[in-house]
């Protein structure tokens, strides 16, 4: 495995694994299975109703809870900052944990204008012990801007819909420039649909991996640390295996040029979209 080094000296296993959709027993299983299959992050949310299921995963899994970066999303509907401490108790209840490694809030949100006082919750939650690390998820410049301005402090990560179709290269370029890790949520984007893409599955069958062995690399070759899903013990292993090549200049261009101004899977644009 290699490593990211938050602005905090944190360090973050460069793929993680998301777990959005395993809920009840079948997701702990996957979230062990996982685990155990070298998966060091892992990214729920209280959104997705499955920290029961990664606490029982983090039980029942055979690594040290020291040895885990353990992550996890506040929702739009507690962003009152009062509200917001208690949700993170909560989150830390059913995930049977002391600390969160990371809490992001999971949207700004901007028409209800509340994501200066969550962040401001956050870094209290930091203060307080409950997380080690803040950061957010889907903010844009002026999102991060204003938390900047408002609080001195910006966050440790921003966690964004990034893949070969919706490549974020100016939300990228900002991140970098104020010393903000991406992270890449739905990675794979539509999975049906890009693992059968031409470009990709010509590159694929040059470097004899797979489509989605190709993106992953090609997300760490932009700075970017993607948490793909997968439930099969087979595809977590796959997904892991992109240490041992290197994609040349012109198949990342090649890769870069799929990208698309309206790529956005589920056209959630965060200058309007909210999620509470």
């Amino acid at each position: 495995m290699e490593y990211y080094q938050l602005q905090n000296g944190m360090q973050l296993p460069k793929i993680g694994f998301g777990t959005y959709k395993l809920t009840g027993t079948n997701g702990a299983r996957a979230i062990t299975t996982a685990i155990n299959n070298g998966y060091r992050l892992i990214d729920s949310a209280y959104n997705y109703e499955n920290e029961g299921a990664l606490g029982v995963a983090l039980q029942n899994a055979d690594i040290a809870r020291s040895q885990l970066t353990i992550t996890s999303k506040l929702p739009g509907r507690y962003y009152h900052r009062d509200q917001a401490i208690t949700a993170i108790q909560e989150s830390l209840y059913r995930s049977r944990l002391d600390y969160f490694d990371l809490y992001l809030l999971h949207w700004p949100n901007p028409k209800r204008d509340q994501y200066v006082e969550a962040w401001q919750a956050l870094l209290d939650a930091q203060k307080f012990g409950l997380v080690r690390a803040v950061g957010v998820c889907n903010f844009l410049p002026e999102h991060l801007d204003r938390l900047q301005q408002a609080t001195g402090v910006l966050p440790q990560i921003n966690q964004i819909e990034l893949h070969p179709y919706f490549n974020q290269a100016p939300q990228r370029a900002y991140d970098e420039q104020h010393q903000i890790l991406t992270q890449a949520w739905s990675p794979l984007g539509r999975a049906s649909v890009m693992l059968q893409d031409p470009v990709l599955n010509q590159i694929a069958d040059k470097y004899k991996v797979s489509v989605a062995q190709i993106i992953l690399r090609w997300d760490l070759q932009l700075g970017v640390l993607p948490i793909p899903k997968a439930i099969h013990s087979s595809r977590q292993l796959t997904n892991l295996d992109i240490f041992s090549f290197t994609l040349t200049p012109d198949d990342m261009e090649r890769i870069n040029q799929l990208s698309k101004p309206d790529g956005r899977t589920h056209q959630q644009d965060p200058a309007s979209y909210e999620e509470f």
